[in-house]
């Protein structure tokens, strides 16, 4: 009895100790600004499955693009679980080069390729929903999401699922990783994309 009372008590003390971590992370955390979060319209961009709705200004490759908030703020995106080719010559490209045996221009052509099915759903002032996972930013301070388009398709499972994008999953953001793997079997089954002769 005692020691189910100390549990109750424990658990009591965490949970505000939990929403002040949170809401440090979310609004005072030095050098973002996610107003939007509590914007006057959220309760209108909130879905059903807590997403929230942005405007696409530009892609930058298959699995980065820059969207609007409602307070007129551009944050850069990058899809949570997925990594295309690099569509220019950087070390990055270098490195999957040497990994894979491919010539680096091989590796940059397969980076535009991808760079231009991401854009193909992705025009300007297209509205996507995005959704977090446990660790919304990335190291270099972007915004990690799944991003659904308006029909509510999953651009990181379309990327995949046509191979034009590899499963990469960084803990702790594995929310879709058996669906990932799934489709990334299936596409490489099929020859599709990337994967294609």
């Amino acid at each position: 009895m005692g020691d189910r009372r100390t549990r109750k008590l424990s658990i009591k003390t965490l949970i505000p100790i939990a929403i002040l971590a949170l809401f440090y992370v979310f609004y005072k955390a030095p050098s973002r600004n996610f107003s939007f979060l509590s914007h006057n319209k959220t309760s209108e961009t909130v879905s059903s499955k807590n997403k929230l709705e942005f405007k696409v200004i530009r892609v930058i490759d298959g699995e980065t693009f820059v969207c609007q908030f409602a307070d007129g703020k551009e944050e850069h995106i990058r899809l949570i679980g997925v990594d295309t080719p690099e569509s220019k010559r950087n070390e990055k490209a270098e490195r999957d080069a040497s990994r894979t045996g491919q010539d680096i221009e091989t590796i940059i052509a397969q980076g535009k390729k991808a760079a231009s099915f991401t854009k193909s759903y992705l025009e300007p002032g297209t509205t996507v929903r995005l959704e977090f996972d446990v660790q919304p930013i990335d190291k270099y301070g972007g915004l990690l999401a799944y991003v659904y388009l308006p029909d509510g398709t999953m651009l990181n499972a379309l990327l995949v699922q046509e191979g034009y994008a590899q499963v990469m999953t960084v803990p702790p953001n594995m929310k879709y990783k058996d669906l990932f793997l799934k489709l990334q079997r299936e596409a490489r089954e099929q020859g599709k994309g990337l994967w294609g002769r």
